[in-house]
Protein backbone atom coordinates (compact mmCIF):
# COMPACT_ATOMS: atom_id res chain seq x y z
CA UNK A 1 0.00 0.00 0.00
CA UNK A 2 1.84 2.66 -1.33
CA UNK A 3 0.80 6.72 0.28
CA UNK A 4 -0.36 8.80 -2.28
CA UNK A 5 1.09 11.69 -0.26
CA UNK A 6 3.45 14.71 -1.85
CA UNK A 7 6.83 14.80 -1.12
CA UNK A 8 7.01 17.85 0.39
CA UNK A 9 4.24 16.23 3.36
CA UNK A 10 7.59 13.71 3.76
CA UNK A 11 7.64 14.43 7.74
CA UNK A 12 3.87 13.23 8.06
CA UNK A 13 4.56 10.08 6.89
CA UNK A 14 7.53 9.22 8.74
CA UNK A 15 5.04 10.06 11.45
CA UNK A 16 2.10 7.25 10.41
CA UNK A 17 4.69 4.85 9.51
CA UNK A 18 6.51 5.54 13.34
CA UNK A 19 2.40 5.45 14.29
CA UNK A 20 1.40 2.23 12.60
CA UNK A 21 4.88 -0.01 13.39
CA UNK A 22 4.49 1.33 17.20
CA UNK A 23 0.70 0.78 16.97
CA UNK A 24 1.34 -3.30 16.63
CA UNK A 25 3.31 -3.21 19.35
CA UNK A 26 1.31 -1.46 21.89
CA UNK A 27 -1.95 -3.00 20.77
CA UNK A 28 -0.75 -6.60 20.66
CA UNK A 29 1.46 -5.65 23.71
CA UNK A 30 -1.96 -5.19 25.69
CA UNK A 31 -3.95 -8.11 24.03
CA UNK A 32 -1.52 -10.14 25.52
CA UNK A 33 -0.03 -8.49 29.08
CA UNK A 34 -2.06 -10.93 30.81
CA UNK A 35 -0.68 -13.71 29.14
CA UNK A 36 3.06 -12.83 29.96
CA UNK A 37 2.50 -13.49 34.01
CA UNK A 38 -0.08 -15.65 33.22
CA UNK A 39 0.31 -18.79 30.75
CA UNK A 40 3.58 -17.49 29.35
CA UNK A 41 5.08 -18.16 32.55
CA UNK A 42 3.82 -21.63 32.58
CA UNK A 43 6.23 -23.02 29.76
CA UNK A 44 9.10 -24.79 29.83
CA UNK A 45 11.60 -22.41 28.24
CA UNK A 46 15.27 -23.23 26.75
CA UNK A 47 18.43 -21.89 28.71
CA UNK A 48 18.53 -19.11 26.10
CA UNK A 49 15.12 -17.66 26.66
CA UNK A 50 15.81 -13.58 28.08
CA UNK A 51 13.99 -12.30 30.77
CA UNK A 52 11.00 -10.79 29.92
CA UNK A 53 11.76 -6.98 30.25
CA UNK A 54 13.95 -7.29 27.36
CA UNK A 55 11.12 -7.92 25.05
CA UNK A 56 9.52 -4.40 24.94
CA UNK A 57 12.89 -2.04 24.73
CA UNK A 58 14.24 -4.53 21.82
CA UNK A 59 10.27 -4.23 20.12
CA UNK A 60 10.12 -0.60 20.59
CA UNK A 61 13.33 -0.28 18.89
CA UNK A 62 12.50 -2.48 16.06
CA UNK A 63 9.42 -0.69 15.35
CA UNK A 64 11.21 2.36 14.98
CA UNK A 65 13.67 0.93 12.27
CA UNK A 66 11.48 -0.60 10.08
CA UNK A 67 9.25 2.32 10.44
CA UNK A 68 12.18 4.58 9.14
CA UNK A 69 13.52 1.66 6.68
CA UNK A 70 9.55 1.79 4.73
CA UNK A 71 9.45 5.26 4.68
CA UNK A 72 12.90 5.73 3.09
CA UNK A 73 11.77 3.20 0.29
CA UNK A 74 8.43 5.42 -0.10
CA UNK A 75 10.41 8.79 -0.41
CA UNK A 76 11.63 7.28 -3.46
CA UNK A 77 10.08 7.54 -6.90
CA UNK A 78 7.18 5.39 -7.45
CA UNK A 79 8.05 2.29 -9.28
CA UNK A 80 7.62 -1.40 -9.35
CA UNK A 81 9.81 -2.55 -6.94
CA UNK A 82 9.12 0.66 -4.35
CA UNK A 83 5.54 -0.20 -4.74
CA UNK A 84 6.17 -4.29 -4.10
CA UNK A 85 8.65 -3.61 -1.36
CA UNK A 86 5.72 -1.48 0.43
CA UNK A 87 3.35 -4.15 0.20
CA UNK A 88 5.36 -6.71 1.48
CA UNK A 89 6.01 -4.21 4.45
CA UNK A 90 2.51 -4.35 5.50
CA UNK A 91 2.17 -8.11 4.91
CA UNK A 92 5.21 -8.95 7.39
CA UNK A 93 3.84 -6.02 9.75
CA UNK A 94 0.61 -8.10 9.44
CA UNK A 95 2.08 -11.22 10.03
CA UNK A 96 3.75 -9.55 12.71
CA UNK A 97 1.10 -9.22 15.08
CA UNK A 98 -0.86 -12.10 14.09
CA UNK A 99 1.96 -14.05 15.49
CA UNK A 100 1.44 -12.58 19.22
CA UNK A 101 -2.44 -13.45 18.83
CA UNK A 102 -1.43 -16.87 18.14
CA UNK A 103 0.95 -17.20 20.75
CA UNK A 104 0.19 -15.16 23.30
CA UNK A 105 -4.20 -15.53 23.14
CA UNK A 106 -4.38 -18.44 21.37
CA UNK A 107 -1.67 -20.56 22.81
CA UNK A 108 -1.12 -22.33 19.70
CA UNK A 109 2.25 -23.27 20.02
CA UNK A 110 2.88 -25.47 16.63
CA UNK A 111 0.82 -22.35 14.87
CA UNK A 112 3.21 -19.74 15.84
CA UNK A 113 6.12 -21.70 15.43
CA UNK A 114 4.89 -22.33 11.20
CA UNK A 115 4.05 -18.61 11.27
CA UNK A 116 7.02 -16.95 12.83
CA UNK A 117 8.30 -19.04 9.66
CA UNK A 118 6.70 -17.22 7.88
CA UNK A 119 7.05 -14.02 9.06
CA UNK A 120 10.40 -14.69 8.81
CA UNK A 121 10.20 -15.44 5.29
CA UNK A 122 8.28 -11.93 4.70
CA UNK A 123 10.76 -10.01 6.62
CA UNK A 124 13.27 -11.28 4.68
CA UNK A 125 11.45 -10.90 1.11
CA UNK A 126 11.13 -6.93 2.34
CA UNK A 127 14.33 -6.48 2.89
CA UNK A 128 15.26 -8.03 -0.40
CA UNK A 129 12.62 -5.27 -1.98
CA UNK A 130 13.68 -2.64 0.01
CA UNK A 131 16.84 -3.22 -1.31
CA UNK A 132 15.93 -2.54 -4.92
CA UNK A 133 14.81 0.81 -3.86
CA UNK A 134 17.58 2.00 -0.71
CA UNK A 135 20.48 -0.19 0.55
CA UNK A 136 19.83 2.13 3.36
CA UNK A 137 16.01 0.65 3.92
CA UNK A 138 17.58 -2.84 3.97
CA UNK A 139 20.47 -2.19 6.40
CA UNK A 140 17.61 -0.78 8.42
CA UNK A 141 15.93 -3.92 8.17
CA UNK A 142 18.95 -6.34 9.31
CA UNK A 143 18.11 -6.10 13.03
CA UNK A 144 14.72 -7.03 12.63
CA UNK A 145 15.25 -9.73 10.50
CA UNK A 146 18.04 -11.32 13.24
CA UNK A 147 15.55 -10.65 15.93
CA UNK A 148 13.19 -12.74 14.30
CA UNK A 149 15.02 -15.37 13.61
CA UNK A 150 16.53 -15.64 17.08
CA UNK A 151 12.41 -15.63 18.24
CA UNK A 152 12.13 -18.46 15.79
CA UNK A 153 14.68 -20.50 16.82
CA UNK A 154 13.36 -19.45 20.36
CA UNK A 155 9.47 -20.47 19.47
CA UNK A 156 9.74 -23.56 18.09
CA UNK A 157 11.82 -24.50 21.15
CA UNK A 158 9.50 -23.30 23.73
CA UNK A 159 7.01 -25.76 21.48
CA UNK A 160 9.14 -28.63 21.74
CA UNK A 161 9.57 -28.64 25.28
CA UNK A 162 5.91 -27.96 25.78
CA UNK A 163 4.49 -30.43 23.39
Amino acid sequence: MALTVSRDHSGIVLAVYIAACEAVGAISGWLTAPEISGWNATLRKPAFNPPNWVFAPVWISLYALMAIAAWLVWRQPDRAARTAGLRLFWVQLVLNFLWSMIFFRGHVLVGAAIEILLLLAAIVATTVQFGKVSKAAAFLMVPYALWVGFASALTWAIWQLNR
